[in-house]
């Protein structure tokens, strides 16, 4: 055959395969397929390459990308073979093109014309290998392109092509659901199909149609029975049977679309009895595919309203997969009977001494599957000797996943079901020594608190002897060479809460141990504190009743290094220790009363205790504090405006625009005689009142027909500004790689169809039932069959006995919010530019003399103390709050010569992008600067003063 080129592939091919599967190693066969590359590479050029040359080279591509190698460079030859009149050459190109690309590959766009050339081809092989192509090639964009003619193909009448659409429909609706909302009908239609594949093909859309939306659905409860009952009474044709069953993946997609039909619904139930029935009886349990589908009825009537005699059915059906010797069926069994237990717990006492068998089975997969079984089935009866062989299987298994699961299950069902806080205590020993840090904390958290809340009852002497056996099992289990870090949390906490409560052990062993616990784990901080707080607890218990506190020489050693420690935590709880030893028994008593962890805490949330000193703060001038509820309205705008002006008292803010000047002086000095940036000198303006302008600066108000106060920039070589200034942006992109992950079932049961049908009364002979597996069964399953579920008798009803830690948080301001959200992302504002101010609602506000304030003087005290807020208010929204503290009082009596004063050194201007910027100093020519800005500043610096009672006027201050 390889002479000949079999296959219609050349030698070369076979023998390029031969060679690969005959290579001893992974750099030999990479060796092999960089050669085969190349030469792909080299022959792929050429230009005029046969078709039957190129078909093949396109399959060696494949072969080459199926091997984890780069084929990427053939992509393109592969889509050019898609627009081939030849169909052999058409149906390779789509095969590759299916392989190589992804919906979101740059290609795609080249292949959906040629698709939708291809689906109206008068060939039905065309049409079925562009429906393949769209299937994995047809992304959510482009769905809209090919969605009218796959519609159409409904209706072909190769029921291949019909097929292949309803599959095309169905990729669709997983990929872009509202896409196809429209068509969901044409589903329902093609239930009615007379080829049973495409009814077939159409089951699977409906069946995630009705997972999402049950009761639209009801009404086709009818259909599929009529169909699941047709299919069971064969009369299908024979083509549709495997392995002598009648279309049994059309039996298990049925049946699992009734399954969630029926589900709490008996009218629709009642409707599917007869059929399931039906199928119980007729199904050949011989053979894998029937025991399939015997599961799939069992898991239907686990999911419907109940029917006696259906569940006697598949009762009988669990009986014969737990009495088989595989062990595929008997996990089979085992879940089965797991869900039919939820209907009737007493099926499993039918099934004891199987489930035993499974328990003790060396199958770990069918050992875990029992254990699940268990876990439902456990109830007050039986849950010791469930927990405690699932403690057993714990310690027995290496994986760290499951043993976290069983942990957390044995937990849980101790929780439930405890029988004593004794057992509760031991068994939560077990799990923290077994299963390590693997448990949860808040685990460790319930322990705590059921040792500290005792039985929840007024018995005292039972909840002393349970924190007393509590210390002497943890004294015990501290000889252990390795414990787990949680446990040991737990086992100080107790020992320092009880450890010398009932007077068995003195505060010198106890303080003892806890000494070598802090020694032995050296390397865990969290066990070193707790062992601290411990040692504190001993402590002051024993000041507190009156005896003599002797710290032991290692404590005093540990004490000393503790207090020399780099972690602030271990320091603080040191210094603690030392601090309550010092202190008197009544004081001590006070701070850490005993047996008092679950106390209620009264917090004062009013801070009542501070009502002295605030009322000294007000009469002293303090503003008061505004509640939380009230301090969000002081955002409206509209509500300052509507103030009253003349309110001297108060000391609200005002957000009123500055006025325009009224007046304005055209400058004698021609532009050409400019050599440095000047401004034009204005007379003095008059102001209504103090306000904070809501304007922002807008670079195309300084044209040339403007009249109001700007800079003159005639002849000047711009620095500044939007036209030069370009910030650094950074993109990143982020590539959305998808991967398919293939699940492959493999199913490795070889049963003997004479051991299937071997009965259980046959078995009994030939094996011996010894009496402890009698003992084990009657313990799991013997008491009532009712599932109990009783809280553990050692939870107490929750005290409120956790710390209350209470955070306010200030909520935002509106105008914050705004400007977070409405702002756009823009350039930095030209500093240089102060054209007329255009109100702009969406923008954050910026004073034009804040801006011009960088380019005189930020060096001097006043700009200096009026920085930082001018910084703060260009790069995020003004803190109306933050304006009575930032803004210095009486700051309008400061001397104008010290506004002035640093004129002569080069000022820093503060860019918005985070940069500086230094300005050189003016040059002689022209108007002086200092007379020239001398108001300007004035202006600055008496701009909003909100101690001042009545609006300060230019006429005033410049006389």
């Amino acid at each position: 055959m390889g002479s000949q080129g079999g296959f219609y592939q050349s030698k070369e091919f076979l023998d390029l395969v031969k060679s690969i599967g005959e290579a001893r190693s992974k750099a030999e066969e990479d060796r092999i397929v960089l050669g085969e590359i190349d030469t792909l590479k080299r022959r792929i050029s050429e230009p005029d390459i046969p078709k039957r040359k190129m078909k093949e080279y396109i399959i060696r591509l494949v072969y080459v990308e199926m091997l984890g190698h780069d084929a990427s460079f053939g992509y393109i030859h592969a889509v050019k073979m898609t627009h081939d009149d030849s169909l052999l050459v058409k149906r390779t190109g789509y095969l590759a093109v299916t392989l190589f690309l992804n919906e979101d590959h740059d290609l795609i766009i080249l292949i959906v014309n040629t698709i939708q050339k291809d689906l109206k081809s008068d060939n039905y092989l065309v049409v079925c290998a562009a429906l393949n192509a769209v299937c994995k090639l047809i992304n959510e964009e482009t769905i809209p392109a090919v969605l009218p003619q796959v519609v159409e193909l409904l209706a072909h009448p190769k029921e291949a092509v019909r097929k292949k659409a309803i599959m095309a429909l169905h990729r669709f609706y997983q990929k872009s659901p509202s896409s196809v909302s429209h068509l969901v009908s044409n589903f329902r239609k093609r239930l009615c199909d007379n080829d049973p594949g495409v009814m077939g093909a159409t089951l699977c859309p409906l069946f995630d149609l009705i997972t999402i939306d049950v009761n639209s659905y009801k009404d086709l409860v009818i259909s599929f029975v009529s169909i699941l009952k047709q299919v069971a009474e064969r009369r299908l044709p024979k083509a549709y049977d495997y392995h002598q069953m009648p279309a049994p993946f059309i039996q298990i997609k049925l049946l699992k679309i009734l399954a969630l039909l029926g589900s709490g619904d008996k009218q629709a139930s009642e409707n599917m009895y007869t059929v399931v029935g039906d199928i119980f009886r007729k199904c050949d349990s011989s053979s894998n595919i029937g025991n399939a589908v015997l599961y799939e009825c069992i898991c239907c009537v686990s999911s419907i309203y109940p029917n006696p005699k259906l569940l006697e059915s598949a009762a009988d059906a669990i009986s014969r997969f737990l009495k088989s010797d595989s062990h595929n069926l008997k996990y089979m069994g085992i879940d089965a009977l797991g869900r039919l237990i939820k209907i009737s717990p007493e099926i499993a006492e039918q099934h004891q001494l199987a489930v035993i068998d499974c328990l003790e089975d060396p199958d770990d997969t069918l050992k875990r599957k029992t254990f699940e079984l268990l876990y439902k089935m456990t109830k007050s009866t039986n849950v010791e000797v469930i927990v405690d062989r699932m403690i057993d299987y714990m310690i027995s298994i290496n994986d760290n996943h499951f043993k976290t699961e069983i942990a957390s299950r044995c937990v849980e069902l101790a929780e439930q079901f405890a029988p004593s806080n004794q057992w509760f205590i031991q068994t939560m020993n077990k799990v923290f020594e077994h299963a390590g840090d693997l448990v949860n904390i808040k685990v460790a958290h319930n322990l705590m608190r059921l040792i500290a809340e005792g039985f929840g009852e007024d018995d005292d002497t039972a909840d002393s002897q349970l924190r007393s056996s509590a210390v002497d099992s943890y004294l015990h289990i501290l000889g252990e060479p390795k414990l787990p870090s949680v446990f040991l949390q737990v086992i100080c906490w107790v020992l320092g809460e009880y450890g010398t409560a009932d007077g068995k052990y003195s505060a010198s062993f106890i303080t003892g141990k806890l000494c070598d616990v802090a020694e032995a784990y050296s390397n865990d901080e969290t066990v070193k504190a707790y062992a601290v707080t411990a040692l504190m607890k001993i402590y002051a218990f024993e000041i507190a009743a009156g005896s003599k506190v002797d710290m032991l020489p290692e404590c005093q050693s540990l004490m000393e290094e503790f207090l020399a420690s780099h972690s602030t935590d271990l320091q603080q709880r040191a210094y603690e220790l030392q601090a309550v030893i010092g202190l008197d028994a009544h004081a001590v008593e006070s701070i850490m009363p005993s047996d008092a962890s679950c106390e209620d805490i009264e917090v004062d949330k009013a801070l009542s205790f501070l009502n002295g000193y605030i009322q000294d703060s007000i009469e002293k001038g303090a503003q008061p504090y505004i509640p939380e509820s009230e301090r969000s309205g002081m955002l409206n705008i509209s509500k300052f405006r509507n103030q009253d002006h003349h309110e001297a008292s108060s000391h609200g803010l005002r957000f009123e625009a500055y006025e325009l000047p009224k007046q304005t002086v055209q400058s004698r000095i021609p532009p050409a005689s400019l050599a440095s940036t000047e401004l034009v000198p204005v007379p003095e303006p008059m102001y209504a009142r103090e306000s904070y302008p809501t304007t922002t600066v807008s670079s195309a108000s300084s044209d040339a027909g403007s009249t109001e106060l700007k800079l003159r920039l005639d002849g000047v070589q711009k620095k500044w500004g939007r036209q030069t200034h370009s910030p650094a942006t950074s993109t990143s992109s982020t590539t959305s790689q998808k991967t398919v992950n293939g699940i492959t079932q493999v199913d490795g049961s070889n049963t003997s169809n004479s051991r299937t049908r071997e009965t259980y009364e046959s078995r009994k002979q030939q094996v011996e039932i010894t009496p402890e597996k009698q003992k084990l069964a009657a313990s799991l399953f013997g008491g009532s069959s009712k599932t109990e579920k009783k809280p553990a008798t050692g939870h107490k009803i929750s005290k409120s006995s956790s710390y209350m830690v209470e955070k306010s948080h200030v909520p935002k301001s509106s105008m914050e919010i705004a400007s977070e959200k409405k702002a756009p992302i823009q350039q930095p504002p030209d500093l240089l530019d102060f054209g007329e101010p255009t109100i702009q609602s969406n923008a954050p506000s910026i004073d034009p003399f804040k801006e011009l304030e960088g380019l005189l003087e930020p060096t001097t005290e006043v700009a200096s103390a009026k920085n930082h807020s001018s910084t703060a208010a260009a790069t995020k929204s003004p803190d109306i709050m933050g304006l009575y503290t930032d803004t210095p009082a009486g700051i309008h009596n400061k001397d104008d010569s010290d506004i002035l004063s640093g004129l002569s050194n080069p000022p820093v201007t503060h860019m918005l992008d985070g940069t500086t910027r230094t300005q050189v100093a003016q040059s002689s020519k022209g108007p002086n600067l200092k007379d020239s800005l001398q108001k300007d500043a004035l202006v600055r610096q008496m701009g909003v003063t909100p101690s001042s009672p009545n609006p300060i006027l230019f006429k005033d201050l410049l006389g």
